[in-house]
């Protein structure tokens, strides 16, 4: 984990350096006012992050705290494709001595591929999944609509404003029953407080209620105040327990892999019945096959994000068996979801924002 924090501080740090130094390239005949500007705000915007992180748990004007965190955790991606671009740039001098203005192609580009991949993700879609599970339910019609929503990452990126489109989009589905699959905070609970993100959770209901499972970013928040403030919720949280609802499906909730003690599925599904539907819930989507041989019907997964820009999601796709969407293994089906919201940065460049909306039937 050291490591890659390394790697990716170093990489982002040579980036700017890169990225800086063709600036101030593209400016060598500015005044030197001019240039002592640049350098002002560009290093700046640079380390904004490390305030953004820093006043994660303040309690700062919500307008502020989410500015820091947007612009300093945009400048991540600002800066990957400033370097992809300048490096296409260079590319293209190669054979053009005479080109002149590959800074400025390069920051408008970058800017509008940014602009596009906020749109994206302030826009999520609506993934609607058929399934037909052949086991038996206790009630008459044998339907079940279920939304399941994951990575919400509430706080000061994912804000109040937010999360009542967020809940719209929820409540306008009627559905029969509500699923989250981990990552609801993002990295303190401190901003969900100030900004009394209670009073739009609380609207979330469903006639089979409302069931949830922590993410890694449970843990990243302190797992004690997470919980304690789920607790306040009207929300069933599942941590490595199995509740069976009153048409007999029966929905597994596994703890997440940051708690290292955490129950096996096999343990877990001892205290199942294998004649009736079986739902799992598990934040982040490892060890697919275990799910097979557990008879899980139905798993629904989050975490990935698919990368949320490209080419991450490369990366994603080579680390997990399904990094997004669906997929069937024998009798199991299995959901991996994009998430509604984002970590970090605000783009969704190659991927998109979504909301799953499973339309069960039954033997």
């Amino acid at each position: 984990m050291y490591i890659f924090f390394f790697i990716f501080l170093g990489s982002y740090i040579l980036g700017n350096i890169y990225v800086f130094f063709r600036g101030m390239q593209a400016i060598c005949n500015s005044p030197v006012y001019a240039k002592v500007l640049f350098t002002i705000v560009y290093w700046c915007l640079a380390l904004l992050i490390i305030m953004t992180y820093a006043t994660r748990k303040s309690n700062l004007p919500n307008s502020l705290s989410h500015f820091l965190y947007e612009v300093g955790n945009g400048w991540l991606v600002f800066t990957l494709y400033m370097v992809i671009a300048l490096l296409a740039m260079d590319l293209i001098r190669l054979f053009n001595r005479e080109f002149s203005w590959g800074f400025v192609i390069a920051f408008l580009l970058t800017i509008g591929l940014l602009s596009y991949g906020y749109y994206t993700y302030k826009h999520p879609k609506t993934q609607v999944i058929n399934i037909d599970i052949n086991k038996p339910v206790n009630t008459a019609g044998k339907a079940l609509k279920v939304v399941a929503i994951s990575d919400l990452h509430l706080g000061n990126g994912a804000n109040k404003k937010q999360l009542q489109k967020y809940i719209l989009m929820i409540k306008k589905e009627q559905p029969d029953l509500i699923l989250i699959g981990g990552d609801l905070i993002d990295n303190s609970v401190a901003p969900l407080y100030y900004q009394k993100m209670a009073e739009e959770l609380s609207q979330l209901h469903a006639p089979f209620g409302v069931y949830m499972v922590p993410g890694n970013h449970e843990y990243i928040s302190g797992i004690r105040e997470s919980i304690g403030y789920i607790r306040r919720l009207p929300f069933h949280f599942l941590q490595d327990s199995v509740v069976t609802l009153s048409n007999g499906v029966q929905i597994v909730g596994r703890d997440d892999r940051s708690n290292h003690s955490r129950k096996s599925l096999s343990e877990l599904m001892q205290a199942v019945d294998p004649d009736k539907p079986v739902i799992l819930l598990d934040h982040q989507p490892y060890d697919l096959d275990k799910t097979e041989a557990a008879g899980v019907d139905l798993q629904f997964s989050g975490h990935t994000h698919h990368g949320q820009v490209w080419p991450m999601n490369w990366l994603t796709d080579h680390l997990f068996e399904v990094s997004h969407g669906y997929k069937k293994k024998g009798n199991s089906h299995i959901y991996v979801s994009s998430g509604l919201a984002l970590w970090g940065p605000p783009f969704r460049i190659g991927t998109s924002s979504e909301m799953v909306v499973f339309r069960l039937t039954f033997k």
